[in-house]
């Protein structure tokens, strides 16, 4: 039997990706702290599992990946064991002299886990904490014109997020779809009640502001509740759990 090294904890959500079976439900892994380049080197530099140390790591890690994504924008794949990359293009194209449009079609990275790190799994249990509180919560976005799914956006293009109880009503100010600069958090931009698409309790289809290019944390305000009749008191908020992009 294999030695049970890492233990990962994980909510129950009502499935509301899939009609078939509306008692399923999917597990959510009750996220950690997301790690950096600089907090990784340091924590195998306190382990013992580096033979350098924690900057030297970082130093040299970040000149590595920053030459992996130039190698990757020149169309070369990688395969470092761990993980593979690859640069993919995303549209259709209508005839065999058409040539590529930036209107029409998108270059992407995609990244897939490689041989050792699925190795890793062996070591790894999952302990369900059971149901997780029936409150709000978002689960995947999909940016509709490139089909990224919880990593690009394109500004003034259409944004779909799937969730649970994010229909977004309420009388209070701050029932709105925002998003939250991951550099600067007091930089924040709103979406206009025009520019929601569809506001259902498990789909919310809005029309993405015109973000500058970066990094940003998507968050849903509502006094959303299940009695048709009556709003929540307080507002509940959800902050969506990765990082989305626009280039």
């Amino acid at each position: 039997m294999a030695t049970i090294l890492h233990r990962i904890k994980a909510y129950l959500y009502e499935n509301v990706l899939t009609k078939e079976d509306v008692n399923d439900y999917i597990a959510r892994v009750s996220s950690e702290e997301s790690l950096s380049v600089k907090q990784i080197a340091e924590s195998a530099a306190l382990r013992g599992g580096a033979d350098i140390s924690a900057p030297a790591m970082e130093h040299a890690v970040n000149l590595w990946l920053k030459e992996m994504s130039y190698r990757l924008c020149d169309g070369f794949s990688i395969n470092t064991g761990w993980f593979t990359a690859a640069v993919h293009i995303k549209g259709v194209f209508d005839s065999p002299t058409e040539h590529f449009n930036p209107e029409k079609h998108h270059v992407l990275f995609e990244f897939h886990q490689g041989a050792e790190l699925r190795k890793e799994l062996s070591e790894v249990t999952v302990d369900i904490l059971g149901l997780a509180d029936a409150g709000i919560v978002i689960l995947k976005v999909e940016d509709i014109k490139t089909g990224s799914v919880n990593d690009l956006m394109t500004p003034g293009r259409n944004l779909k997020i799937t969730g649970h109880k994010i229909k977004v009503v309420g009388e209070c100010p701050c029932a709105c779809v925002e998003f939250i600069s991951d550099v600067d958090p007091e930089t924040t931009y709103t979406v206009a009640p025009d520019d929601m698409v569809i506001n259902n309790p498990s789909e919310v289809m809005i029309v993405t502001p015109n973000l500058p290019a970066g990094s940003y944390k998507l968050k849903i305000t509502t006094q959303f509740s299940s009695n048709k009749r009556q709003l929540l008191k307080e507002p509940r908020t959800a902050v969506f759990d990765k990082i989305l992009q626009v280039q």
